[in-house]
């Protein structure tokens, strides 16, 4: 009985009410958390540099480097990005590990699964000196056809963005640096199903049954992301085609590099004597007249073929091809020339 009388006190106190006390505060539950709490700092969400007194810049750099690479945050990642690109826009430019070190770890970055932390890597890149950008083409030109061939259409698309910034601040590099020619043009063909191999089997008349092979059919219907596609390939087709600017004639010069010996470090790299076997399609292809006598023997067929094709489809996909259309004409109106044997011109005799 004595156990019985004690559960039953216990449970009728769950169902008394706690007397309030006048000039005191009411009573709080027994599972209460006190969530308030004093700030001894304010955060701005903007902030310059020179405020930043006693700070470790350089720390606070690599910190930041370190956020944008291996943060499992979406948005700190994106953050951390926005800090970097504000760094490398200042004046001077504030850029403690070099672009080549920069370059390696944010790289990987071209493929991210989020939208914001490739569009801030993109601005990132244009904050880039040009100069700085121009020996590590190859390695941007890697990432870049690993996103060009990625499943998700969106990650093509910002890569195909990336593509564009580098034709407008290295042309020539792009399209001449090892596997920057061929390579990318095959990244092209799995992009828009534009094969080589399939190009005499489709016809004009035909356009509308013959069978493409593209990497997936999102694409196919996606008229604005094949759009972008073709506009890419015109750009960087007409930076291969673009005719070299002569050199005005040096007298000097002219006898140099016929007796002299070269100043330049590793002058005949193009032979590739001693270095590392590369297939045609990894091969430097460094003036004009190369790299079009190539696409000629492989590529004329089958992007004419796709251009037909997608100029008969109409909106922006056959504005794109026009574009494109005309880039390849004017390359065929030049390349008459090319193509032909070059000419041995007759050398005057230089006075004493």
């Amino acid at each position: 009985m004595g156990s019985s009388n004690k559960k039953k006190k216990e449970k009728k106190k769950d169902f008394n009410k706690a007397k309030l006390k006048v000039g005191k505060a009411k009573a709080k539950a027994a599972n209460f958390t006190d969530t308030s709490f004093k700030s001894k700092s304010i955060v701005v969400n903007q902030h310059t540099l020179a405020a930043l007194d006693g700070v470790d810049l350089v720390g606070l750099f690599k910190q930041h480097l370190n956020q944008a690479i291996n943060s499992k945050s979406d948005k700190l990642r994106q953050e951390a990005l926005v800090q970097l690109t504000k760094d490398l826009s200042s004046k001077p430019i504030f850029n403690p590990v070099g672009v080549p070190n920069l370059l390696t770890k944010l790289l990987p970055l071209i493929t991210d699964s989020v939208a914001n932390v490739r569009t801030n890597f993109l601005k990132l890149l244009r904050a880039l000196p040009p100069s700085d950008v121009a020996p590590h083409v190859e390695k941007i030109l890697m990432y870049i056809r690993g996103g060009m061939t990625h499943l998700s259409t969106e990650i093509r698309s910002d890569t195909l963005s990336v593509l564009d910034w580098l034709i407008e601040v290295c042309p020539d590099e792009t399209v001449s640096c090892p596997g920057g020619w061929l390579k990318t043009m095959n990244s092209f063909s799995s992009m828009l199903g534009w094969n080589p191999s399939v190009a005499s089997t489709l016809s004009v008349k035909g356009w509308t049954s013959a069978t493409k092979t593209s990497l997936n059919k999102v694409s196919k219907k996606n008229g604005e992301a094949q759009a972008k596609q073709i506009t890419t390939l015109a750009k960087f087709l007409e930076a291969g085609f673009r005719p070299e600017t002569p050199l005005p004639y040096d007298e000097q010069r002219y006898w140099d590099s016929i007796y002299r010996m070269p100043t330049t470090p590793n002058p005949f790299a193009y032979l590739n004597l001693w270095g590392a076997q590369r297939d045609e399609d990894g091969e430097m292809y460094p003036d004009r007249i190369s790299r079009q006598q190539v696409f000629e023997r492989k590529w004329r067929a089958a992007i004419k073929t796709g251009v037909m094709g997608a100029k008969q489809e109409g909106g922006v996909i056959g504005r794109a091809a026009s574009v494109l259309d005309k880039v390849l004409r004017t390359a065929e109106e030049g390349g008459k020339k090319v193509v032909e044997e070059p000419k041995i011109e007759e050398v005057e005799e230089v006075k004493a």
